[in-house]
């Protein structure tokens, strides 16, 4: 049997496979053209698959993406059509990306880009230029309550803090979120959270979400945490409402285009702590990842059913 490995990337989490799996043989590539060549005969792929790719891999059946976001398949519509099993590592990254969030978070209350630099200039900074903002009693809302919106959530009542959440589909409401609404209730969140966190994955319907009058609703002194994907927040429109003083101040780790242009004016904004899409990127995310991609191998090689389906046609 072969995998196909469509991706550096994703090539480290599988560099154990190969003794753990005697009986696959594993390809690479070095490019597009290469991946081409080597997909005539692969069962299985590891990583996103291009139109290219996909037209050449007449045995493929299933398709494990390396990331928990599958947002590639919009480049390979149709692969919606077929009946090619597509499997995500969602829930791999939910613990370091909340830790990563409340990071941003607590940089932005507690006023640390001012602390370091006047620890970098030997400054006993007295008084603070920027006083602290503490959390307790704080209402954070969350814009998609999957596996890492559920993370933070948890997080935010250990510090004290109220959730309210909204998703675009009906799911069971934990015991820790105060209030689960659907999509028609996003207007409302806005405008009575402290701290609104976006969690939802980006396809069609939440690109472009939080538009200009979306976040002109919310407060000025609340916080815009943006943790799962880039292009579902007005990024222009943030940025004036940041110089405006119109929002106390925003934590990017996505970006609309990555890497972020050094023109790009979020890069100055004030208030603002940007992040290179690094949140998911720790030793036990690896870790995590690496597990979920062999066991499901396993369980295809067993005949058993796998874990961590994607509906091919709503994306994730």
């Amino acid at each position: 049997m072969k995998v196909l490995i469509t991706t550096p990337w994703v090539a480290r989490y599988v560099d154990n496979f190969r003794a753990d799996f005697p009986q696959v043989e594993f390809l690479t590539g070095e490019s597009e053209v290469d991946l081409v060549a080597a997909a005539g005969d692969a069962e299985i792929v590891f990583g996103p698959v291009s139109s290219p790719v996909l037209r050449a891999a007449e045995s493929l059946r299933w398709i494990q993406s390396g990331s928990a976001g599958v947002e590639w398949m919009r480049n390979t519509p149709e692969l919606a059509g077929t009946d090619i099993t597509v499997t995500n590592t969602r829930g791999a990254h939910a613990t370091t990306i909340a830790e990563h969030a409340f990071g941003m978070l607590f940089f932005l209350t507690r006023g640390f880009d001012a602390l370091y630099e006047a620890q970098k200039a030997h400054d006993w900074q007295r008084p603070l230029k920027k006083p602290g903002v503490g959390v307790v009693g704080m209402t954070m809302g969350i814009i998609g309550l999957g596996n890492l919106g559920r993370a933070i959530a948890e997080r935010a009542v250990a510090f004290k803090m109220r959730v309210i959440a909204v998703d675009a589909h009906e799911i069971p409401q934990p015991d820790y979120v105060s209030e689960l609404r659907l999509l028609d209730g996003l207007d409302d969140l806005l405008s009575r959270c402290d701290v609104v966190v976006v969690t939802t994955p980006i396809t069609p319907e939440t690109r472009d979400m939080l538009g200009p009058d979306k976040l002109r609703l919310m407060q000025p002194s609340a916080y815009l945490l943006v943790m799962s994907r880039g292009g579902i927040i007005d990024e222009p429109a943030l940025v004036e409402m940041l110089r405006e003083g119109k929002l106390a101040g925003a934590g990017l780790d996505v970006a609309a285009i990555e890497p972020l242009p050094p023109e790009s004016d979020l890069w100055d904004a004030p208030n603002v702590i940007i992040t290179p899409h690094s949140s998911p990127t720790s030793s036990q995310t690896h870790g995590n990842v690496a597990a979920i991609m062999a066991d499901n191998l396993k369980r295809y090689l067993a005949g058993e059913p796998l874990t961590n389906s994607v509906d091919k046609k709503l994306g994730y």
